[in-house]
């Protein structure tokens, strides 16, 4: 990567969730708490839209949960599940239409320590960040962050662009652990040893809104 990365603007990331989830691959989430700093390459995504997505938090309307989830893009949506952890969102589309894409893995590329520390059961580097919350984990992202503007110059977390993946690179296949649209193609990774392991989801037999973006 260059010694100064770009970040992403608004702009750019008001897109289609599945076409800001290929842009995301390859890119940089870098979170500075008081702590230090942390960055982690993108290596593995999925994308959520809105109304016409089941599995979205979104599907069923605007709530006061996931209302960062209407933009604007660029827009930092993080949510608490099983009562244990944070998964983090980046949001795309356009202001007041629903889309983003969850943020499953990546690879530490800088604050290495910080992000051992943070996750002292991890076996290797690339356990530290492979899965969603092992991310917002060694990032140190929680509930607070929620709303953050990533494309803001002066924000704690910042998205960068790193050096554009090749479509060839990119490997697609069904969602992880979606009770609803279970084989809809929307997680894309590329080669590395931080991508999470696929669990499929359970299937329901109704729509109800499920493991969200």
């Amino acid at each position: 990567m260059s010694a100064t990365p770009r970040q992403f603007t608004e702009q750019e990331l008001a897109v289609d969730p599945v076409d800001a989830a290929r842009l995301l691959l390859g890119g940089v989430i870098e979170s500075t708490t008081d702590e230090g700093t942390v960055g982690v390459r993108i290596v593995e995504v999925e994308a959520y839209r809105g109304g016409d997505d089941p599995a979205s938090h979104c599907y069923r309307g605007r709530t006061p949960r996931n209302d960062v989830m209407f933009g604007p893009a660029g827009r930092l949506y993080v949510y608490f599940v099983y009562g244990m952890h944070f998964c983090a969102n980046v949001v795309s589309l356009t202001d007041g239409v629903p889309g983003a894409v969850l943020l499953r893995a990546g690879e530490v590329i800088s604050g290495s320590a910080l992000a051992h520390a943070r996750r002292p059961s991890a076996r290797n580097a690339a356990e530290l960040a492979k899965g969603p919350a092992r991310l917002t984990g060694v990032l140190g992202l929680d509930r607070g962050h929620n709303g953050v503007d990533l494309t803001a110059p002066d924000a704690s977390v910042r998205l960068l662009a790193g050096e554009r993946v090749a479509e060839s690179d990119i490997r697609t296949g069904p969602r992880v652990g979606v009770a609803v649209a279970v084989d809809v193609p929307w997680r894309f990774w590329v080669d590395s040893p931080a991508v999470s392991t696929y669990r499929r989801g359970t299937r329901r037999t109704r729509v109800v809104a499920s493991r969200p973006a």
